[in-house]
C-alpha cells in the first residue's frame, strides 16, 4: 500500500539543507586538505554521491516499492517528536526507551510504536527524531542528515587505509567512497547507514589506538560510542569483525619478531586463543547474545532464511536458495562457499527479474571479473603468499568472507541481500584493488613524488 511521506515540506527543505551541508563540507575539505593534498580531490565528490544516493532511495521507496522499513523508522520518529511540544521530559523519555508499565506518560506515545519494544530497530527512530527537531521531522532533511553523519565513518575508514598505502589513494576512494550498492543503501534512513557511521569509526579509531599509539581520551569514547551503536543495532557485524581484527592486530605486531618459527608460533597460539574464547564467551554472554549466541545462531540463519525466502515468494520477489542444510554450526559451514557466492557476485545477469536487481548484477559481474582477472596476474600461490606477508589484506579478506558468508546463508533475497551487504564490500573492493596493485608496482617502501606530497599533509590529525 503506498503511502505519501514526501510532502512539499521536502520540495523546499531538502534544497536549503544541501546547500547548506555542502558549504560546511566545503569548509572541512579546506581547513583539513589544502590545494595539493591528495585527499582534497575526493572529499566533496564523496559526499555528493552520498547525497545522491539520499535522495535516490528515498525516490525508490516512494514511487516504486510505495513502503518499506525506512517510512517506519520516520512514522516511529515523527510520533517521538510530537511529544516534545506538550513535554520535553516525555521526549526524554521515550529517547531512552523508559517503559510504559513504569511511567504511564510515554504509553499514549509507545503504543502507537511497534517497534518500542525492540532496541535495535528502535535505534533508528531515535537517532531520526533528534536530527528531525532540525527540520520539523521532514524526510528528505533527516535522510541527508543520516547520509552524512554515514559518510563521516566511512571517510574515516578510507583516511585509515590511505595512510597504509599512500599511493593507492584513488583505488582505495573507489573502493570506500564510490561503490553503487554501499552509496544507495547506505545512504538512506536505514540501520546499514548507521552502521557504516559505526564501522568506519571503529576501525579508524582501532588503528589510532593500537597502531598509531593515540589514546586520546577522543579516540577512546568513540571506539567505544560505535562499537555500542553496532552492537545494539547489528551484533553480528562484530560478531564477524572482532576475530579478523584480532589478526590483523596480533600480524601487526609479529612481524617485528626476527625468528619465523617464533612468529608462526605466535600467531598459531594467538588463534587457538582466540577459537577458544569465542567457544567460552558464546556460554557467558549467551542470554546478552540471543539469537547470535553459539547455540542458537544456525537455528536463526535458517529460520531467517525460511522466512525471508516465503514472503519473496508470496510477493513475487527474487528469492535464492542455497539449498536445505542443518540448523547446526556443521551444516551452515557446509554452505560456505554457495553463500559466500551469493553474497558477493551474485545475482548474475541472467537472475534480473526486475529494473532495480539490474544494478546489483552489473556490480556483482564487475567484482567477479576483476577476481578472476587477478587470479589470472598473479596466481592462487602468490595470492596466499601475498596474505600471510601483509596483515592488511589478511584483515581485508577475513572480515568480507565472514561476512558475506553471515548475510548470505541467512538472507534468501537479492533485493534484501543487496543492503545486508554492504558492511563488506568496501573491504573486498579494497582487498581486490590492493592485491591487484601487487602486481602493478612494488609501493610498499617506494617514495614516489605522490606519497612524500602525502606525508606532507598527514592523513590522520
Amino acid at each position: 500500500m503506498n503511502e505519501q511521506y514526501l510532502t512539499i515540506w521536502d520540495l523546499v527543505l531538502t534544497p536549503i539543507y544541501l546547500l547548506i551541508l555542502y558549504a560546511i563540507a566545503k569548509w572541512i575539505r579546506n581547513k583539513n586538505y589544502p590545494v595539493g593534498h591528495p585527499m582534497r580531490q575526493y572529499f566533496l565528490p564523496g559526499l555528493l554521491v552520498k547525497f545522491f544516493g539520499a535522495i535516490f532511495i528515498a525516490l525508490v521507496y516512494q514511487y516504486y516499492y510505495g513502503f518499506g522499513d525506512t517510512y517506519n523508522y520516520f512514522t516511529h520518529s515523527q510520533i517521538i517528536n510530537s511529544s516534545f511540544e506538550k513535554s520535553p521530559i516525555t521526549w526524554l523519555k521515550l529517547l531512552f526507551r523508559v517503559s510504559p508499565d513504569n511511567d504511564p506518560t510515554v504509553y499514549p506515545y509507545s503504543s502507537q510504536m511497534l517497534w518500542y519494544e525492540s532496541p535495535s530497530d528502535y535505534a533508528v527512530p531515535v537517532i531520526a527524531s533528534i536530527l528531525g527537531l532540525l527540520n520539523g521531522t521532514t524526510y528528505m532533511p533527516i535522510t541527508l542528515l543520516f547520509a552524512l553523519i554515514s559518510y563521516s565513518g566511512i571517510w574515516a575508514m578510507f583516511r585509515t587505509f590511505v595512510q597504509i598505502y599512500p599511493n593507492l589513494h584513488r583505488q582505495l576512494a573507489i573502493a570506500f567512497l564510490f561503490i553503487p550498492s554501499t552509496v544507495v543503501w547506505g545512504s538512506g534512513l536505514f540501520k546499514d547507514t548507521v552502521c557504516m557511521f559505526g564501522l568506519g569509526w571503529m576501525t579508524y579509531t582501532i588503528f589510532r589506538i593500537f597502531i598509531n599509539k593515540d589514546f586520546s581520551i577522543k579516540n577512546i569514547l568513540l571506539l567505544a560510542f560505535s562499537f555500542y551503536l553496532i552492537a545494539i543495532i547489528k551484533v553480528y557485524i562484530l560478531l564477524a569483525f572482532m576475530p579478523a581484527l584480532g589478526l590483523w592486530l596480533l600480524m601487526t605486531y609479529s612481524k617485528n619478531i626476527r625468528y619465523r618459527s617464533i612468529r608462526w608460533a605466535l600467531n598459531l597460539g594467538f588463534a587457538a586463543a582466540c577459537v577458544t574464547g569465542v567457544l567460552f564467551s558464546s556460554q557467558i554472554f549467551a542470554e546478552e547474545l540471543g539469537s547470535y549466541s553459539l547455540e542458537k545462531v544456525a537455528q536463526t540463519a535458517q529460520t531467517t532464511q525460511r522466512y525471508i525466502t516465503n514472503v519473496s515468494n508470496l510477493e513475487g520477489g527474487s528469492a535464492y536458495d542455497l539449498g536445505e542444510f542443518d540448523p547446526t554450526l556443521i551444516g551452515m559451514v557446509s554452505k560456505f562457499p554457495q553463500a559466500v557466492t551469493v553474497t558477493l557476485f551474485r545475482p548474475f545477469l541472467w537472475e534480473v527479474k526486475k529494473p532495480i536487481m539490474l544494478l546489483s548484477a552489473l556490480e556483482s559481474a564487475i567484482f567477479a571479473i576483476f577476481l578472476v582477472v587477478i587470479f589470472m596476474k598473479i596466481g592462487i600461490k602468490r595470492i596466499f603468499r601475498l596474505l600471510m606477508t601483509d596483515p592488511n589484506l589478511l584483515f581485508f579478506v577475513l572480515y568480507a568472507m565472514i561476512f558475506a558468508f553471515a548475510v548470505g546463508i541467512s538472507t534468501g533475497n537479492f533485493g534484501t541481500l543487496s543492503r545486508y551487504k554492504i558492511p563488506c564490500m568496501p573491504f573486498f573492493a579494497a582487498f581486490l584493488v590492493v592485491i591487484y596493485s601487487y602486481s602493478e608496482v612494488s609501493f610498499g617502501l617506494d617514495r614516489s613524488s605522490k606519497e612524500n606530497n602525502l606525508r606532507k599533509h598527514p592523513v590522520l590529525d
